[in-house]
This record gives C-alpha cells, sequence and structure tokens, in this order.
C-alpha cells in the first residue's frame, strides 16, 4: 500500500494543472526555438544572396576519457537509468503544457476538477506498471528530472494539488524507499545531477533521446567549467612540459 502510494504521487506530476504565472514563464520557456540567432546568407554571383536560414545549435561537447573502470561503471550504469526515466519527465512536462492551454478555456471550477481528474485517471491506468517497475534510484532520478522539466518539485506539486497534508504523507512514503519527493536537480552543485546533465547532451546530440528545454537554468559550457578539475571523466589536455635552460 504505502509503495502504491509513493508511485501514485509521481502521477500527480504527470497530470498536474497549474496556471499560474511561474508555469506560464516554464512553458513560455519550452516552446522557445532551440537555435542560434545568427542569420546565415548564401551569396550568388558574388552579389546575391538568398532568404537566410537558421541553424539548430550545436553543442561541442568535451570527450570522455575515465581514469579507472570504477569511473566508467558508474557513468554508464546512471546512463542506462537516465535513459529509461528521461520519457517520463518529457511526458511530465508535455502534460503540464497541454493541461495548462486547455484549462484556460475551462470557465467553471467544477468542470477543471474534472477534466483534471480525468486525465489523472488515464496516466494513471496507462503507466502504473511501468512505474512500478523502476528501481530505487530510478524513481529518484525521475524525481529530479521533473523537477528539471517543469520548474517545481514532486512534493510541491502534490501539495498544490492534493493539499499539504498529503504531499507530507507522500513524501514521508517516499523516504522509506529512499526517495526525496522535495529532490530538486541541481547540476551545479549535485555531482550525479551534472553527470546526468552530461548524459542528457550526448543523448541529445545522437539523437537517442528527445531534446527538450528544461524549466530551470542548465548552461552546459558552465556546468563543465564548473565540474572540469572535480570529476575525472573528460580527456585533459596535456600541459606544455618545461623546457630545459
Amino acid at each position: 500500500m504505502k509503495k502504491y502510494s509513493l508511485y501514485y504521487s509521481l502521477f500527480f506530476l504527470l497530470g498536474i494543472n497549474f496556471v499560474s504565472s511561474q508555469e506560464n514563464d516554464s512553458i513560455a520557456k519550452l516552446e522557445q526555438k532551440d537555435s542560434l540567432n545568427l542569420e546565415f546568407y548564401e551569396f550568388v554571383n558574388d552579389s546575391v544572396f538568398e532568404d537566410a536560414e537558421y541553424l539548430d545549435e550545436v553543442l561541442i561537447l568535451p570527450k570522455l576519457s575515465f581514469q579507472n573502470k570504477e569511473d566508467l561503471r558508474e557513468y554508464l550504469i546512471l546512463k542506462r537509468k537516465t535513459k529509461r526515466v528521461w520519457p517520463y519527465a518529457v511526458l511530465a512536462a508535455n502534460r503540464l503544457d497541454s493541461l495548462n492551454v486547455r484549462l484556460l478555456k475551462i470557465d467553471s471550477k467544477r468542470k477543471r476538477k474534472r477534466y483534471t481528474k480525468m486525465i489523472q485517471n488515464y496516466i494513471e491506468g496507462e503507466f502504473t506498471d511501468e512505474l512500478k517497475k523502476l528501481t530505487k534510484t530510478e524513481g529518484q532520478i525521475l524525481v529530479k528530472l521533473m523537477h528539471r522539466q517543469t520548474g517545481e518539485t514532486t512534493f510541491d506539486l502534490v501539495k498544490e494539488l492534493r493539499t499539504g497534508w498529503r504531499a507530507f504523507w507522500y513524501n514521508t512514503t517516499a523516504k522509506l524507499f529512499n526517495i526525496s519527493l522535495k529532490e530538486k536537480f541541481n547540476p551545479y552543485e549535485v555531482r550525479e545531477d551534472f553527470l546526468i546533465e552530461d548524459i542528457l547532451q550526448r543523448e541529445f546530440s545522437k539523437r537517442t533521446l528527445k531534446d527538450q528545454q528544461p524549466a530551470i537554468h542548465i548552461d552546459y559550457y558552465e556546468l563543465t567549467s564548473v565540474w572540469k578539475d572535480k570529476v575525472h571523466i573528460f580527456k585533459q589536455t596535456p600541459k606544455a612540459s618545461p623546457q630545459a635552460n
């Protein structure tokens, strides 16, 4: 029963219905076009140019070079778990987007509540069996990625939908499985979160995972600068040897 409560709390995020200005800002970020604000022109006959074309942004990722087998094993396990739960985080953001758009068109509070409940029941029936298969670490990664994609913790989303007492209960239940529903995605300070972000960026570039802009500020180059001397997964540039006099 307690385990069911844990996964039920994750379902709330997939069907959450915020209409606040903060969430609208998050939605606006998700709708921004992922491209550079630069125009490239093709010149013809040295004088005439054709219409501008916009090129997608491409991240130049540092090459991976692990110092030992333990670091490599850790990265590969985290990669497998991240790839498994990422589609659910994307779904959460998409549901949030579509729910907000539709709820704005419903004037009646009673109808809004009924519509939200209908969506929740649909999502629960569709994903219950899949979410129950997640391990504890996969569940925690999912909670973090949901924060990355929505800008809200699972705890706060449940609290908004099912009162503060219900959110407290679900968070307490989750702790029995070593999962915190209050956990945020913080790649600037948490090593595992940085590795998750690095994994995501590499999978995005290979198009093995669907790219989606985060609802929180994340700059991969800033992250690399912060962590380059703290994690030993990148190929280091050889230092110049001092010349003999």
